[in-house]
């Protein structure tokens, strides 16, 4: 365990005891949606990960310190905190070394849960190709950090705001298995297809844990994307959502909206299009993703 990792006393003694963990991110609480939805949502995600069998930790950095698990209070405070920083890979050390405040994102989070000793991690969707990547070359870190990082991320497939089929090859180009859960389509978040056929298809959260132990024990280190259809009564159409996305699109390119800015813009821009239903769809998502998740670690503990 790292020098500059707190395990939270739940997650301490879930490891003591052998019980099965499931990390979850904090930029969903922070930066992903507004407050109050924000607080109540990761209070109902860590939740939902007991109730199916296993610990929640939710992943942070505070004053400097690593967290796996956070506190009431620490919930809290990132939910109505303004000067949080949004953290990726090459983040990490800098909050470390200033003694900042941070919020994981997919990428940060795989890496804390890793060297945590955590391998099952549930969030909402991951990052990918942005559309037009011709002229924004922007593809998320959370991708390479899939290729590297042996963490299984539970997701309801890449955020729709992406250029799916292009992230789906990229995510090959670095080896990542991508399945999907119970259906043979690559999910896009909001919506349960995507018109993307995924890679491979697993029905059941025990076929799971013996695929991710087949994966690692074999020795083939990295992630695995699992993609979980959200909710069909939550989830919207995809046409809905595609013109919601092509206005907000070109709203940010208006604005001059680039990098790590895009992301949070969009999925805001995207909420006030559908009035409020894609928030309600994706609070549904990361609470599917939860149990999902916890499930499969309960899987991978027997």
């Amino acid at each position: 365990m790292s020098e500059f990792i707190d395990l939270a006393p739940e997650v301490a003694e879930a490891f003591a005891s052998g019980a099965p963990v499931v990390a979850l991110e904090s930029t969903i609480i922070s930066h992903g949606m507004p407050y109050p939805q924000n607080l109540e949502t990761a209070q109902a995600v860590e939740q939902d990960v007991r109730d199916n069998g296993a610990i929640p930790a939710t992943i942070a950095v505070i004053g400097g310190r690593c967290k796996i698990g956070l506190s009431p209070d620490e919930l809290e405070y990132f939910a109505k905190g303004t000067d949080i920083l949004k953290l990726s890979r090459r983040d990490i050390p800098y909050a470390i070394a200033k003694k900042c405040d941070g919020a994981t994102t997919v990428s940060a989070t795989m890496i804390l849960a890793e060297k945590a000793g955590i391998s099952i991690f549930a969030t909402g969707g991951i990052g990918g190709v942005h559309r037009e990547l011709a002229t924004s070359f922007d593809i998320s870190a959370d991708l390479t950090e899939l290729g590297k990082t042996s963490v299984a991320v539970v997701c309801a497939g890449a955020k729709a705001i992406l250029d799916i089929p292009m992230t789906l090859e990229h995510l090959e180009t670095l080896g990542v298995p991508v399945i999907a859960y119970g259906t043979d389509e690559f999910p896009a978040f909001y919506t349960v297809k995507s018109g993307q056929k995924a890679p491979l298809r697993l029905d059941s959260p025990e076929q799971i844990a013996d695929f991710l132990s087949a994966k690692w024990d074999f020795g083939l280190e990295g992630g695995v994307v699992i993609g979980n259809p959200p909710p069909a009564d939550k989830a919207l159409a995809l046409e809905a959502i595609e013109h919601a996305i092509d206005s907000a699109l070109v709203e940010a390119k208006g604005l001059n909206i680039h990098g790590r800015e895009v992301t949070p813009f969009l999925l805001q821009r995207v909420t006030q299009h559908t009035k409020g239903k894609s928030l309600e769809a994706n609070i549904a998502l990361v609470r599917n993703n939860a149990r999902l998740a916890a499930q499969i670690a309960v899987a991978r503990a027997k």
